[in-house]
Parts: C-alpha cells; sequence; structure tokens
C-alpha cells in the first residue's frame, strides 16, 4: 500500500526519473521555480490525454509564471515518446515504471471498477513552491477545468 501523501508546507520528496527524449529530470533541477507534478494513470487513455493536452495548450501561460509542468506515469520512456509525438506535447513526461515515485507521493492506490479492486495511479496534482515545499494539493482529480486551476495557483504564488 502507498505510503501517506505529502501535504501542504512538507518538502516535496526530490525525485530522479527518465523522461521522454532520453535525459533524466530530478525535482532539485528546478530548484527556485514552482514545478506542476502532475501523476496520470495511462498514456493515451481519454482522461490522460485530454490533460497532457491541456498542459500543453498553457505551456506558455506555465512559462510565463515561471513554472515547470512534469508528467508522470508508470508507462515507459518509450511509450511516453509514442504519446507525446501523437499529440504534439509540449510537456516534460516522466517515468516511474518501477512506482517508486508514485508510492512516495502516496498515489499508488487500490482502485475500484466495475466491482474489480486493482493498484493503480490516482490522477492527483501537487504544487511545489520554488522554495521546494508543497503549495497545493488536487487528490482525484477531474480532467475538466483542472489545468486552469493549476495555472491560477502558479500565479497565486
Amino acid at each position: 500500500m502507498s505510503q501517506s501523501r505529502p501535504d501542504i508546507g512538507d518538502i516535496a520528496p526530490d525525485v530522479t526519473l527518465p523522461r521522454d527524449g532520453g535525459n533524466s529530470v530530478s525535482l532539485s533541477d528546478f530548484h527556485g521555480k514552482p514545478v506542476v507534478l502532475y501523476f496520470y494513470p495511462k498514456d493515451d487513455t481519454p482522461g490522460c490525454t485530454k490533460e497532457a493536452i491541456g498542459f500543453t495548450e498553457m505551456v506558455d501561460a506555465f512559462d510565463a509564471a515561471g513554472a515547470v509542468i512534469l508528467g508522470v506515469s508508470k508507462d515507459t520512456v518509450a511509450k511516453h515518446e509514442k504519446f507525446s509525438a501523437k499529440h504534439g506535447l509540449k510537456i516534460a513526461l516522466l517515468s516511474d515504471a518501477e512506482g517508486d515515485v508514485c508510492e512516495r507521493y502516496g498515489v499508488w492506490v487500490e482502485k475500484n471498477m466495475y466491482g474489480k479492486t486493482y493498484m493503480g495511479i490516482e490522477r492527483a496534482t501537487f504544487l511545489i513552491g520554488a522554495d521546494g515545499k508543497i503549495a497545493r494539493v488536487w487528490n482525484k482529480v477531474k480532467v475538466a477545468g483542472h489545468v486552469e486551476e493549476v495555472l491560477e495557483a502558479v500565479k497565486a504564488l
């Protein structure tokens, strides 16, 4: 089962994960900038695609606000690259194939669909301030309107 989820005011657990394009990214690379760290269940599924496209469409506004967007799922780097190319994504997608980061952020949870229980990633977003502390947490994210809400929170930092 997942560890407890980091909360507002906690120092965000540092992570280093491989990303699309072949490099690795660490949260600590962005110290001094706000980071939108969002977890999503799976590449190329309807909600996840809509969310990734939403962040991509608003990436210039996040850049203008000084923020970096990092998407995380358990998909492989190769799947991320295919997903990114297919939809013209302009955000970094990190591969947490081992699930360690999902565990550390408490988003690897038991889910229930059509009476079957299984483990999966709960859609969640963490806004990490320039000081490395969690400024805002969105749990069980509904995609509609979410990107705009996160952008407003970034601007309010």
